[in-house]
């Protein structure tokens, strides 16, 4: 059974980066036609898909988020990672990984909330 879980801190003052860690267990993030995926979800509002990485490597991103997010892997380690650079507090949200193919999101971590705040 796959699972996922995110691991990062709680608290990011405004203009600074959150990074975030997915550690996946139970199956490879290198394996074929999957891919790895991060979402949030602000306080009150819905889900919103901020970008992933290919089991290949490569990344993909959401267009109004991708000149502040960076994605990436450490497949020794079977993780991979979010970057939200220039963070404001409308970034407060609580932050998931997931697995996802061709169907859509099949694995999810329980997520982790990010507060922006000084």
């Amino acid at each position: 059974q796959v699972q996922l879980q995110e691991s990062g801190p709680g608290l990011v003052k405004p203009s600074q980066t959150l990074s975030l860690t997915c550690t996946v267990s139970g199956g490879s993030i290198t394996t074929a036609n999957y891919a790895w995926n991060w979402i949030r979800q602000p306080p009150g509002k819905g889900l919103e898909w901020m970008g992933g990485i290919r089991s290949d490597g490569g990344t993909y991103g959401s267009p109004s988020l991708k000149s502040r997010t960076s994605i990436s892997r450490d497949t020794s380690k079977n993780q991979f990672s979010l970057q939200l650079n220039s963070v404001t507090p409308e970034d407060t949200a609580v932050y998931y990984c997931a697995r996802g193919d061709s169907w859509g999101m099949d694995h999810w971590g329980k997520g982790t909330l990010v507060t922006v705040s000084s």
